[in-house]
């Protein structure tokens, strides 16, 4: 590495060249460079959905859920499949391989799902893979002050929706909550009554007053021409003016309503109804510059549209990456400010220090430009990575420069004094950082979390990297000139430090003992600590109101809008969206609600106090005694859940009840469990309807109690010269079991009552219906306290071991804690590799085994610091302290690389012992000042926003902080008393054979 110097020192225009373009370069990548939230990460899961209104969860498990899990057994790299099987809709999850190539198997379950044929009255499936690029930047609402319309609707699909389709940048835009114009035909029954006019009857009439039927194919003026026969009403009016019977118009029996409407969800924005557009973005676009855009776009949309229709945004991403992306590089700015602080407190000179701080912005520029190349994009997690790294940047220059120091006390700067100053510690700097990036590189290989840690460890081992080639280049090079002129402050021997390390040295037990003793118990504190997991929050807080499948909608929907007035009258609140009930397209986001469930999205005005907010939200759960209502500060770093799943897997559906309800009495009054919920907690009435098959045929039963109870499309008529769906209602809607033993049914063109050819069988059965690889199980979800998720999840194992199952079941226990326990051990097994790897770069750099394995001994030294740091901060061991943890592997040798260099170099010329006490005395400051430097730059981090990611969090910065602290300290004591020992038989002779001479001159 040598030669990079002298090579330096002899073309000097070229890297001041060099220089100038790393600068600009860097500067211009990061202005050019894409700005995201995160990296593009796939899940590793294949969802299928399918809808079915009005199917009881029973019903769509054995015709559609159970064909689709046999339909997708046959995918390549399928791990598990889980299911659910709910009132109105089935979902069906295919969890893959993370080595499986994820568009292929989506492309493998869709050719799957389409082969089978799934009975009348289902949605077609809906495959879905969902990942980070698919989630929507921009979430727009568009707002109907005078209602909503037709010509509303036309105007945002073919005038608004290409607007925002324009922008550069944007890949999709999609209208959430569509509203279609639907014609309503509902049924008077007494007039039905009245005039004896069965509902089937007149649903034949109905539809064959208005078809287009495809007639068949002629040759007519020589020409081959199609032939069609076409029965079509005009308006309303038409409509009503159609005779059903003799004397009878439709008028006469019914009433015909236009609804723009869907009466089975609605989207409101602050109490209007409305819709959502969803924008997404082009892969490796820059989100901040499409939001610019985006935000134009709404101004003139509204300019134009106003009074009728308004815009604005509910939700923007690209709005939150600029504020993450400024916290971060405020942390990296705030970090070097203070890593120079330290620099410039030890040298005491102006020029040395920047010199030695030059190497942080060449650092970053190089690293800037080649993230660029490779195609990596500035996001939370680069920028996080930088400002991980930031303080050690300056560590390679820091050691050069004041070797070049101290060797060039008596002033001359020649070439060959800067080169040989440079020569004695390019060894141990390029070992080191070398360590270093092998503890980082690897952390790609995390396969939970490859995808968001590659880019991570590709930013912190570019930035490495260069700072290296900073300090073996541009550090002398910038010594031979700047150094030249002035006078330098006198270097001066730690004598205190000395007597120390002697005193050590002579009394080696003492030391080794003492570490020995604190490293046991804080490894028996790290046991008992509590571990958490990563939460962070924004201003915005998402409630979501869930009620019984049982109740019916309309309460669900009057106590839904009480909530939502109430919510947009509280003063920190600035904009209320509300989502309530079943919309389709949610499928196309790999997932489906249920039709009672309500979503509130709040978002908070700036220095809104969103704790006490919350607590009000909580007061009002009393008013809404039938629903169940959730809340949460919304984050969009959480990397974990905090909720532990518990799944009863067995064939007897009775037996999976019983043993889910002991489930739940063990772990219900556990210490820090918050809620208790299950799967089989809902059950709803369903009522099994028994034909006599002596007396009718089901299949023609089963159509028209189908046509009678829900709304049906009986086809399309003219309305503004545009074709509408037309739906006739019966208006049977039975409130009790007689009236659906009264409903009127045709059979042998008579009409008789359900309960005359039919037997009624009422059944309380559960509202889902969840499998897994083919096996029902029941689903506890355990919501627990996140700071203390380990401890709990520990005490369930305990206390849910205890529990004797039924033959045949069994319990596996996942979610957070699992998700934990795998993160974990992928990350304790990297830590094993990452050893290994340091041990054998220095074993090539040092030549030996001994040298090596001493500074190993820096690992468990800050164990014992990072263990106290999370004590003193009180700060549970998350995602984030474990990352912290296996940087400090790469860190912490760095040092103890350092100082046992100058030992072996000392040991050329000198004995064991007065090359430790001489090595110690010239590396301390070094030492000091590169473990200060990274220290300070950490302390943004510790101080920051919990928004600047989970993975670059306080208990990441806690961790490297107080490990550090401690291994520095301890180093320079502990490091040269176990390498002695590690050559006590050496050390010994060299020390008889001193005295004998000793005594010899004496004499």
């Amino acid at each position: 590495m040598i030669r990079l110097t002298k090579w330096a020192l002899h073309n000097r225009a070229a890297v001041v060249l060099l220089i100038v373009l790393s600068l600009g370069l860097g500067s211009l990548s990061y202005f050019t460079l894409p700005k995201e939230f995160m990296p593009a990460a796939n899940n590793p899961m294949v969802t299928v959905i399918v809808i079915g209104e009005g199917t009881d969860a029973d019903t769509i498990s054995e015709q559609v859920t159970k064909p689709i899990e046999k339909a997708v057994g046959s995918v390549k790299g399928k791990k598990n499949v889980f299911s659910s099987s709910a009132d109105g809709h089935a979902t069906v999850d295919i969890f893959l391989d993370s080595s499986v190539d994820i568009k292929e198997a989506k492309i493998q379950v869709q050719e799957a799902v389409n082969a089978l044929q799934l009975p009348e009255g289902y949605s077609k499936p809906i495959v879905s893979q969902l990942n980070l690029d698919m989630i929507p930047l921009w979430q727009i609402g568009v707002s109907f002050p005078n209602g909503i319309t037709r010509e509303a609707m036309e105007k945002i699909e073919n005038e608004i929706v290409p607007k925002f389709q324009g922008i550069s940048g944007v890949a999709n835009v999609s209208v959430y909550g569509n509203q279609q114009t639907l014609i309503n035909v509902k049924l008077d029954k007494e007039k039905m009554k009245k005039y004896q006019i069965p509902v089937p009857a007149l649903m034949g009439i109905l539809q064959g007053k208005n078809l287009a039927v495809a007639a068949g194919e002629e040759t007519i003026d020589e020409k081959t021409s199609n032939i069609r026969v076409i029965g079509q009403l005009e308006g309303v009016k038409a409509l009503e003016e159609l005779q059903v019977a003799p004397e009878v118009k439709l008028k006469d029996i019914a009433n015909v309503e236009v609804s723009n409407s869907n009466s089975k969800f609605l989207t409101h924005v602050n109490g209007e109804e409305a819709v959502a557009l969803l924008l997404m973005k082009e892969q490796n676009a820059n989100a901040v510059a499409i939001g610019k855009k985006v935000n134009e776009t709404i101004k003139q949309v509204d300019e134009q549209f106003k009074p009728n229709i308004e815009t604005s945004m509910l939700v923007s991403f690209s709005d939150f990456i600029v504020n993450s992306v400024d916290s971060m590089m405020e942390a990296v700015l705030l970090g070097a400010l203070f890593a120079t602080i330290i620099i410039l407190l030890f040298l005491r000179h102006i020029r040395m220090t920047f010199i030695t701080v030059i190497s942080i912005p060449l650092s970053l520029g190089l690293t800037l430009l080649l993230l660029s190349l490779s195609g990596v994009t500035l996001n939370i997690l680069t920028i996080g990575a930088v400002a991980v790294a930031v303080g050690r940047l300056v560590d390679d220059s820091i050691v050069v420069i004041e070797n070049i120091f101290r060797k060039a006390q008596n002033g001359d700067f020649s070439k060959n004094v800067i080169i040989d100053a440079t020569k004695e510690v390019a060894a141990a700097i390029t070992s080191s950082t070398l360590t270093t990036v092998a503890v980082f590189l690897p952390m790609g290989l995390v396969k939970s979390l490859q995808e968001l840690l590659l880019p991570f460890a590709l930013t912190i081992t570019y930035a490495l990297l260069s700072s290296l080639l900073v300090a073996l280049i541009v550090v002398p090079l910038m010594s031979s000139r700047l150094l030249k002129k002035g006078k330098l402050p006198t270097y001066k021997k730690p004598q205190r430090y000395i007597r120390i390390l002697d005193w050590c040295l002579s009394h080696k037990w003492v030391p080794i003992i003492l570490s020995l003793v604190i490293f046991v118990g804080a490894i028996g504190m790290y046991f008992v600590m509590p571990k958490g997991s990563a939460d962070a929050a924004d201003n915005d807080v998402s409630v979501t109101m869930t009620y019984s499948d049982e109740i019916p909608f309309s309460k669900v929907k009057d106590e839904t809008i009480d909530l939502e007035t109430f919510l947009r009258e509280e003063a920190d609140v600035d904009e209320v969206i509300l989502f309530l009930g079943s919309n389709p397209e949610d499928a196309q986001f790999s997932q489906v609600t249920s039709q009672n469930t309500a979503q509130f999205h709040i978002v908070m005005k700036d220095g809104a106090n969103t704790k006490k907010f919350m607590e009000k939200i909580e007061k009002q759960t009393k008013d809404y005694a039938d629903a169940d209502l959730d809340m949460m500060a919304v984050s969009l770093m959480n990397m974990s859940s905090s909720t532990i799943s518990l799944d009863v897997v067995g064939n007897d559906t009775k037996q999976l009840i019983q043993a889910s309800d002991l489930v739940i009495a063990k772990v219900k009054d556990i210490k820090g469990v918050e809620k208790v919920t299950s799967n089989q907690n809902e059950l709803k009435t369903v009522y099994d309807i028994v034909i006599d098959e002596k007396k009718a045929n089901t299949e023609e039963v089963a159509r028209q109690v189908q046509m009678l109870l829900n709304p049906f499309p009986i086809g399309t008529i003219k309305l503004d010269d545009k074709d509408t769906t037309v739906l006739l209602d019966s208006s049977i809607h039975p409130t009790s079991e007689k009236d659906l033993k009264g409903i009127p049914v045709a059979v042998n063109e008579k009409m008789v009552s359900l309960s005359s050819i039919a037997k009624i069988e009422k059944e309380n059965k559960p509202t889902s219906i969840l499998r897994k690889d083919g096996k029902e199980y029941v689903r506890v979800n355990v919501e627990v306290d996140p700071e203390n998720l380990s401890a709990i999840a520990q005490e369930m194992n305990l206390k849910t071991n205890d529990i004797k199952l039924p033959e045949g079941i069994t319990l596996n226990t996942g979610g957070a804690a699992d998700d934990q326990a795998d993160q974990f051990t992928e990350l304790f097994q990297l830590m094993a590799v990452s050893i290994g790897l340091v041990y054998l770069i220095m074993v090539l750099t040092f030549k030996t085994l001994r040298a090596p394995l001493a500074i190993l001994f820096t690992l468990p030294l800050a164990v014992i610091g990072a263990i106290l740091g999370l004590l003193i901060s009180q700060t549970p061991i998350d995602i984030g302290a474990m990352i912290g943890a296996l940087m400090l592997i790469g860190i912490v040798v760095t040092n103890a690389i350092v100082l046992l260099d100058r030992v072996r170099q000392n040991e050329e010329t000198m004995p064991i012992r007065e090359a430790l006490l001489e090595a110690g005395a010239t590396r301390l400051r070094p030492i000091m000042m590169t473990a200060l430097a990274t220290i300070f730059a950490m302390i943004p981090l510790l101080m920051g926003k919990e928004e600047m990611g989970s993975l670059v969090s306080k208990g990441l910065a806690v961790v490297v902080i107080g490990g550090l602290s401690v291994s520095t300290l301890l180093t320079l004591v502990v490091i040269p008393v176990v390498y002695e020992l590690l050559h006590f038989r050496k050390a010994k002779k060299q020390r008889l054979l001193i005295k004998e001479n000793n005594v010899q001159i004496e004499a």
